[in-house]
């Protein structure tokens, strides 16, 4: 290891947006409008918004400030709003995917950069800029730690190496040099928690510690701003995120490419709202469906093979077959799939079908293994095979990429689709105008102006 957390700092410290090519701008517009729509919907409908804002309230932290909460009516302090759009944008689980890091970059990334922005009156290009930064920073750290150890440890990604993305993107906004980035790392290292025991009840643990990954971003950048002293080599050092957080640490992805090669690239979104290492397979048992014209009475047994890390998340067969709530149901490749192969989709509305006897009684023909094959020469984790036997025969097939990954990344029309989708119910005809906003957001000379149109 080299002054890993030093060269983030200067590339932080130095990206300008005229640096960033168009097409890794033109991404981070497109992920962040998609983050948005998220939060809008959870705003109103996620069940543990109530008891977020209750909380807020009995501890007069809900005083109003200048940033936006999105499907919100008022205006929040800073660091509370990073907080509650970070919780909102991950409640409903239909947040960006970075394959390479298994982490949502946008749910602690973005938050913190309206924050801020809003905060100083930035331009709708700085904010753009401090998004990028803060997606490298964090995709970059993740894939350094090594999901399937960090996971193992029992860490949640988005909430560790995403406070560390939130931070820079909060520090870009503010302008600080170099050294203070390193000192806002240094506090981000000390504030990066995140546990995956949320599993074992479905917790609303997820939600909550993204939205504090958002929120300690703000807070880490906020403190070197005012000349605190954080650690230094907080990424690399003796007691630095690399030793504490995994056994498997790859330091050379931290910088390798840093400003050449853009991890933003290579975030992929969510046709579905459930965790991401379920998408392949839904792909898979709705093709099947679709083509054998399959109906839940024809079929005998479904084995899914998953990544390891897919199993740890969602294959547990004891915990997840039957889920009661909606983060269990996030979670369970039971539930969804067996939703997606009784009516050949699966969306938002869907957890309504928790408990339905029909979905229980086909996720009871379910087995979820872990496939080797998976894990040989394969780009990411995210890949499935779906066997399903019927008395007509076999149909197997192997996805390696789930929808929406880079490669099959979705066009402008089917992401503003998927944006008014969510967003209408809530802010009717004010939905389409956000989104012209967002997605030109480099033409507004305070965001504020852009952000404003968020509000319900």
């Amino acid at each position: 290891m080299a002054d890993e957390t030093a060269t983030l700092a200067a590339y932080v410290a130095d990206l300008r947006f005229e640096d960033i090519p168009e097409e890794v701008r033109e991404r981070a517009k497109v992920l962040t409008l998609d983050f948005l729509g998220s939060a809008i919907r959870a705003r109103r409908e996620a069940e543990s918004t109530p008891s977020l804002l209750k909380t807020l309230e009995a501890l007069a932290l809900d005083a109003g400030g200048e940033s936006t909460v999105f499907g919100d009516s008022k205006t929040w302090t800073p660091a509370v709003a990073a907080l509650l759009n970070g919780a909102l944008g991950h409640s409903l689980d239909f947040d960006d995917t970075h394959a390479d890091s298994s982490l949502h970059p946008s749910a602690p990334v973005v938050p913190a950069a309206f924050a801020v922005g809003e905060l100083v009156g930035a331009s709708g290009r700085d904010v753009l800029t401090a998004i990028v930064a803060g997606y490298e920073v964090c995709c970059r750290l993740g894939q350094a730690l090594d999901s399937t150890s960090h996971y193992a440890r029992g860490f949640h990604p988005t909430a560790t190496a995403g406070t560390y993305g939130a931070a820079a993107a909060a520090a870009k906004l503010f302008g600080l040099s170099k050294q203070r980035i390193v000192a806002a790392f240094g506090v981000a290292g000390s504030q990066a928690a995140g546990s995956l025991q949320f599993l074992v009840n479905g917790a609303w643990n997820k939600r909550y510690q993204v939205g504090a990954a958002a929120m300690n971003g703000v807070i880490a950048a906020t403190l070197a701003r005012n000349d605190f002293v954080g650690a230094v080599e907080s990424v690399e050092g003796k007691h630095g995120l690399l030793a504490g957080y995994t056994d498997n640490a790859h330091p050379d992805k931290v910088t390798a490419g840093l400003g050449k090669i853009y991890e933003t690239m290579k975030i992929g979104v969510k046709p579905y709202p459930s965790c991401r290492y379920t998408h392949a397979a839904l792909d898979a048992l709705i093709a099947i469906r679709r083509e054998h014209n399959l109906t839940p009475d024809q079929i005998r047994r479904v084995e899914i093979g998953l990544h390891r890390n897919g199993i740890t998340l969602t294959g547990d067969a004891a915990t997840k077959r039957h889920p009661t709530s909606v983060v269990g149901g996030q979670f369970s490749m039971f539930f969804t799939g067996a939703v997606a192969l009784d009516q050949g989709r699966f969306g938002w509305d869907d957890y309504d079908r928790l408990g339905d006897a029909a979905v229980d009684a086909l996720a009871d023909k379910f087995d979820v293994v872990q496939d080797d094959f998976l894990e040989i020469g394969r780009k990411h984790p995210f890949g499935a095979r779906v066997r399903i036997t019927t008395d007509e025969g076999v149909h197997e097939r192997i996805h390696d990429d789930p929808s929406g990954e880079p490669n099959s990344f979705p066009d402008a029309q089917a992401m503003a689709q998927k944006f008014l989708t969510l967003a209408r119910p809530v802010l009717d005809g004010r939905a389409d105008q956000l989104a012209d906003a967002i997605l030109s957001l480099e033409r507004f000379d305070r965001v504020g102006k852009a952000t404003q149109l968020g509000r319900q």
